[in-house]
């Protein structure tokens, strides 16, 4: 690392750097050190997935504006790993105090609403944009009732959901739809 990532992430390795969990540890307190941030954080793993919880003053600051700067270190740590350890699958997730669970439940009921609206109606329904951590968490409870289905639709990073009867076909502007993909 060059330039800014290395005054960011410190110069040289180090022994906590040669595993996945040494790179995370690594990185996480340059962020916390440099950055003067009042966090505290554990790695676990659990199914083969890396596991790091954010708790502390400053833990607000990763879930501010429905967790993009959580979703940003994600996606930062995860594309680390990909360099660093390049023939192996490490799966990450960062959560602060409880986040991922709540907006988790948040989600699945506008979800609920929206399909009942749905069904009621008879008419599509839209999801707001969304990242792909959230959108794969609307999918998935909306695979869950066969009377409906649903597509993302749009551009880039955040795409809406559409939530459709299963009975009408979705115009096909942006590939399958999420459950048509899974089967």
């Amino acid at each position: 690392m060059v330039g800014i990532f290395s005054k960011l992430f410190g110069k040289g390795s180090s022994s906590s750097g040669k595993s996945p969990e040494g790179a995370i540890q690594k990185v996480i307190d340059g962020i916390i050190d440099r950055g003067g941030f009042s966090l505290r954080y554990e790695i676990d793993s659990k199914e083969g997935e890396l596991l790091v919880n954010f708790s502390g003053e400053d833990s607000r600051l990763l879930t501010e504006k429905e967790g993009l700067l959580l979703d940003s270190v994600q996606t930062f740590l995860k594309r680390m790993l990909q360099n660093r350890f390049p023939t192996e699958r490490i799966e990450i997730s960062i959560d602060s105090d409880g986040f991922l669970e709540m907006s988790a439940n948040q989600l699945r009921e506008l979800a609920e609403k929206l399909k009942k609206l749905v069904l009621e109606k008879g008419q599509p329904s839209y999801v707001r944009a969304l990242p792909p951590r959230d959108r794969k968490i609307v999918h998935r409870y909306l695979a869950e009732d066969e009377r409906i289905k649903s597509q993302s639709v749009g551009e880039g990073f955040c795409k809406k959901i559409k939530i459709f009867p299963a009975r009408t076909t979705p115009m096909r502007s942006n590939g399958p739809s999420f459950n048509e993909a899974s089967k």
